[in-house]
């Protein structure tokens, strides 16, 4: 008896190891980090989004945090504004995007151009 209720624990335990290892692919599947740029369609900063219009013509709808980084523009994106030429880097988490960093390229091709 004492035999079969090991057996149990050890399966038990194994179900519980499975059952974490899965959880933590899952969670560290989520994380990746994706790039795309384009121009910004929209910017509505009481909801902290941006609409942007991809170089292959999706249109994303991007939220931030206050843990995004901007790079290139105001602090919180205050320089960004419809028109302006972005790079976004995002998380996505159940279809919502999630804004990791947002750099104003259209700054930098400027002054490359110069």
């Amino acid at each position: 008896m004492k035999i079969f209720s090991r057996c149990w624990s050890v399966v038990a335990i194994l179900s519980l190891f499975v059952a974490v290892a899965s959880l933590q692919a899952t969670l560290a599947q989520e994380d990746v980090v994706h790039i795309f740029s384009g121009v910004v369609k929209h910017v509505d900063r009481d909801a902290k989004t941006i609409v942007v219009k991809a170089d292959d013509g999706a249109e994303h709808t991007v939220k931030w945090t206050d843990k995004t980084a901007w790079e290139a523009t105001k602090e919180s994106g205050k320089g960004i504004k419809e028109g302006s030429k972005v790079s976004v880097k995002y998380t996505e988490k159940a279809g919502e995007k999630t804004a990791v960093g947002v750099k104003d390229i259209g700054k930098d091709t400027g002054k490359a151009l110069q």
